[in-house]
């Protein structure tokens, strides 16, 4: 277990804020048949002019300006410090921390979507780690971080949730050699004297430049990823209870590991995706973001407070106003429905492109693809390789769902296969059908 849980020695100033507006919220159980709302999905691309951009507030975002812990005690939270630069090509959230190794000319950054409505799902952030600082000397223990929280009301508060998905130290910290990086899931603490009670997991390499960073909150179990790679599964009591805020902080242990001068420190995020209470694998999480930039979309945000709702319902992709013809790029012919006639059960071919109202298909905001009134679907609700695609009634089973991809793939969610042309059939009549996503042409797609 690593030594992570020390930070939480200064952090109650920092929390003090939201603990007025603190409300217990029971642990999430599966959605009965009458669940009317859809969960809901966040996606952000941080495209925004300044931190004063009036859309941040509009959003959600907050930057932390006051006092407080975590890290060296007197040194400020500088609302300045929080900008939104083009890095490597892409708008960015980005986190500056600064320090000359005196706690008056030591400044962190916190970023933070405050309004506590997370709990299980799939969360996923690029962030650009960094090793050195951008000038002056290096060997500063900061620490570049993304996690969600709850308030911890009181000592040792049996509510408390906490969920760290990357606490990265470039250069060490809290006894450890660096470059180390944690996540650490939260039961409950003290601050004073210390008692920590959590899990937590840890790898001792640099993971310096751009990572996937991903949790899955599901079933009470809270799987952590790096780059599509599980490196955590902690469970039991640490398991969350309640609704958190999603936090990106960069901050100092302590001024130990400084060596004179000035040093800067940068931590970049490209974009944050959450889905709630959907269990998304790697892959199925970074198409859906695909899908939101491919459709030049943003912003989106439609999470629900409550907890008792339908993971089946919520977008996984943005909804795509008007009707497209679906063209496959091995065969130029488009998805179509037999002689226009939208029976339940009918099986999906390929044909000629005549724009006809049998080859209309509207990506909805709910996932679906429809046309003629009802839904592109995997035959029996089976997800394994060869299942055919058929026309059924639309009828929000999760397996419904699909995403064009920015890699022009055709993806069912619930499976993570691709709609594919079976036996690479180019003629008119061939039939579809699910099947590993392998980017092969029979597997490509365009809108017409």
């Amino acid at each position: 277990m690593g030594l992570t849980p020390t930070r939480k020695i200064a952090f109650g100033t920092a929390m003090a804020a939201t603990v007025a507006a603190f409300s217990a919220v029971a642990v999430a159980t599966a959605p009965g048949s009458s669940a009317a709302v859809g969960c809901g999905v966040l996606f952000d691309d941080f495209d925004y002019s300044s931190r004063t951009d009036a859309a941040l507030g509009q959003r959600g975002w907050s930057i932390r300006s006051n006092t407080g812990g975590p890290g060296v005690s007197g040194a400020r939270w500088l609302a300045d410090n929080v900008s939104f630069p083009t890095v490597d090509g892409q708008k960015v959230a980005q986190l500056r921390a600064v320090t000359d190794g005196t706690a008056g000319g030591t400044s962190h950054a916190e970023f933070s979507q405050s309004n506590r409505r997370f709990f299980e799902g799939t969360y996923l952030a690029r962030i650009k780690f960094a090793d050195a600082p951008v000038s002056g000397p290096d060997g500063d223990h900061v620490n570049q971080t993304f996690y969600t929280i709850s308030p911890l009301t009181a000592p040792r508060d049996p509510m408390y949730s906490e969920m760290d998905f990357s606490e990265y130290l470039p250069n060490g910290g809290w006894g450890e050699p660096g470059p180390i990086n944690y996540q650490t899931t939260w039961h409950t603490y003290v601050a004073d004297p210390w008692y920590a009670d959590n899990q937590s997991s840890k790898q001792a390499r640099s993971i310096n430049g751009w990572h996937d960073v991903m949790a899955t909150v599901s079933d009470g179990h809270v799987r952590y990823y790096i780059d599509g790679a599980l490196v955590g599964d902690h469970s039991g009591k640490v398991y969350p209870r309640q609704n958190m805020s999603i936090d990106f902080n960069q901050w100092f242990i302590d001024l130990a590991g400084h060596s004179g001068g000035t040093s800067t420190y940068l931590q970049s995020i490209d974009y944050l995706y959450h889905a709630k209470r959907q269990v998304l694998s790697p892959a199925q999480a970074s198409a859906a973001i695909g899908a939101y930039r491919s459709a030049g979309t943003t912003h989106a945000d439609n999470v629900v407070t409550t907890n008792d709702c339908d993971p089946g319902a919520p977008p996984t992709t943005p909804p795509t106003p008007g009707a497209t013809m679906l063209q496959s790029t091995f065969s130029g012919r488009c998805i179509d429905i037999p002689n226009g006639l939208p029976n339940d059960g009918t099986r999906l071919q390929m044909w000629d492109c005549n724009g006809t109202d049998a080859q209309k298909w509207t990506l909805h905001s709910d996932g679906t693809v429809r046309a003629m009134g009802k839904c592109m679907d995997p035959a029996g609700g089976a997800l394994t390789n060869g299942t055919p695609l058929q026309l059924a009634d639309c009828n929000t089973n999760p397996v419904q769902r699909f995403t064009l991809t920015a890699a022009r793939t055709l993806l069912n969610i619930s499976s993570g296969r691709c709609a594919d042309i079976k036996d690479w059939v180019g003629t008119n009549g061939a039939t579809l059908q699910l099947w590993d996503c392998a980017g092969t042409t029979n597997q490509l797609w365009g809108r017409l």
